[in-house]
């Protein structure tokens, strides 16, 4: 039997443990307890987290394979991705931050940003969203009559 073969057990204690194993499994394609470190970013952000690529890099460090590099199994990605949740680590920004940040980008106090000037904030500084990314926040956001994002409504609208 190789080592391969050998089945590592991994036991659910309660419920967290089982949502984290379920979002596992749907990306275990193999069936096998493993999937691929490209897939935790999706995995770590559908259970309501959101670190940066940064964090995401850190997380991969701390729960890949060192036998089989480039894949994550359930037995160490399920009690680290359990104390991140845990921990309260890397959660979504409240909507008074959220509107926070948008005042301090709307200088004049209007109660939007144009498309533009969001466009450029989200692909030029800080952590840049992908065109996709930008697509899928602007179709939302964006009021379509005056094709600007009117914020407050938008952040009503993600809570």
């Amino acid at each position: 039997m190789d080592e391969e073969d050998i089945e590592i057990p991994v036991p659910i204690n309660n419920e967290l443990e089982r949502r984290i194993a379920e979002a596992f499994e749907v990306f275990d394609h193999a069936g096998n307890k493993t999937i691929d470190v490209r897939e935790i970013a999706t995995i770590i952000r559908g259970l309501g987290c959101c670190p940066s690529e940064a964090e995401v890099q850190e997380i991969i460090v701390a729960v890949e394979d060192p036998q089989t590099p480039g894949s994550v199994h359930l037995s160490k990605f399920l009690p680290y991705v359990a104390q991140i949740i845990t921990e309260h680590k890397y959660q979504p920004a409240s909507p008074e931050q959220l509107l926070q940040a948008f005042q301090t980008l709307d200088q004049e106090q209007h109660g939007y940003l144009t498309k533009e000037y969001i466009s450029t904030l989200m692909t030029q500084d800080g952590e840049p969203f992908t065109q996709d990314e930008l697509d899928e926040m602007l179709e939302i956001a964006t009021d379509p009559h005056t094709q600007t994002v009117p914020y407050e409504y938008y952040i009503n609208q993600l809570m």
